[in-house]
């Protein structure tokens, strides 16, 4: 589980241009959608990329627990992610 340092809005209001700071990086978000419809909980993405390296990443989280399915995905090459285990993030 990663902890949450803050939080200045809720998750689901993130949006394009927001920041995300994962172990305190800054990031910029490009997109926040829809992954997975499970019925009663849904599966978001946000993708966000550092500026200083261009280097991207998902952050994946369920909507009705994001406290302890938070999850940190670099993207490796062209297509593949790779969970990262960061000591924090915030936005």
């Amino acid at each position: 589980m990663i902890p949450i340092e803050k939080q200045s809005k809720p998750i689901s209001k993130i949006k394009k241009g927001d920041k995300i700071y994962i172990q305190g990086t800054e990031m910029i978000v490009d997109a926040h959608f829809l992954f997975q419809d499970h019925g009663d909980t849904k599966e978001m993405i946000i993708e966000v990329y550092n500026p200083k390296n261009d280097r991207e990443y998902q952050v994946r989280y369920f909507d009705d627990q994001v406290e302890s399915s938070i999850e940190v995905y670099e993207l490796i090459g062209n297509f593949q992610y790779v969970r990262r285990e960061p000591k924090s993030i915030a936005w």
